[in-house]
């Protein structure tokens, strides 16, 4: 086996995340090595479970905690009706890190400085759950978050759906990305709420920017979830299933990735 360094970038998706979880289990199973973790929004939470050294039963139970009702609470500003605030707790209550410098891995949270409209990457040190609800403070649905600067921070995926370069930056030469964004969702018909319209709206935007992100990464993994909406929290044992079989699916490309020599 090669010394390469194996990093693995982590889409935003929302709900859609929780397939993250399922490719982490067949990662985890088959010992395939992952030396770096980035993660965008929904996968920032993923990736952040990973990197703390949590085992993948336990990543799922945290997900379980995870709802519209748990992770939001009126904002009372002008800029989002929902503060995320609640996930931030959320993540200190259930991560065995609350730090970056802490983590068993080193792990970059993707956000967007709202101000400039350029990516901002958590890393290296300072506070994981503020980093990881700024990373998933989606713009229209949660108020930016603020840091002690007074800079202000909405959701990753704006400007890095698929966070490939925040991972080699950090020192990956191989990439294992993780796509939950790209499958298609035109036969979703017409949604139903206004979380939906927003939802649908949106991944439609972010759909081809992701997609044309895929040639940052060596291997690129895509369950197929169009079926799923990402505002389906109640769903999480689908999406993981469905993450497991596409891991599976690429899981001899993963190898002779692994085993390439650089």
């Amino acid at each position: 086996m090669s010394n390469s360094k194996i990093g693995l970038a982590l889409s935003g998706g929302a709900a859609r995340g929780y397939a993250h979880i399922g490719v982490l289990r067949v990662l985890k199973e088959n010992g395939i090595p992952i030396d770096f973790v980035a993660g965008t929004s929904a996968g920032s939470i993923a990736g952040l479970g990973y990197a703390s050294g949590m085992s993948v039963d336990s990543i799922i139970e945290m997900g379980k905690d995870l709802s519209w009702f748990k992770m939001s609470k009126l904002s009372f500003n002008a800029k989002g009706l929902l503060s995320n605030k609640p996930l931030e707790d959320m993540i200190r209550k259930r991560v065995p890190f609350t730090r970056f410098e802490e983590l068993m891995l080193p792990f970059a949270a993707v956000a967007t400085n709202l101000e400039t409209a350029e990516e901002k990457v958590f890393k290296g040190e300072g506070d994981v759950g503020f980093a990881i609800r700024a990373s998933c403070a989606i713009p229209g649905v949660f108020a930016p978050v603020e840091d002690e600067t007074g800079k202000k921070y909405v959701d990753g995926g704006v400007v890095a759906p698929i966070p490939a370069k925040a991972v080699r930056d950090l020192g990956a030469e191989k990439i294992i990305a993780v796509d939950v964004i790209s499958p298609n969702s035109a036969f979703w018909g017409s949604p139903n709420t206004l979380l939906g319209v927003f939802f649908q709206s949106a991944m439609m935007l972010l759909r081809t920017a992701s997609s044309h992100q895929h040639y940052q990464a060596d291997v690129v993994i895509i369950p197929e979830v169009a079926h799923l909406r990402p505002d389906e929290i109640g769903k999480m044992d689908q999406f993981i299933e469905l993450g497991e079989q596409a891991a599976l699916k690429k899981l001899d490309e993963i190898k002779r990735l692994v085993d390439e020599k650089i």
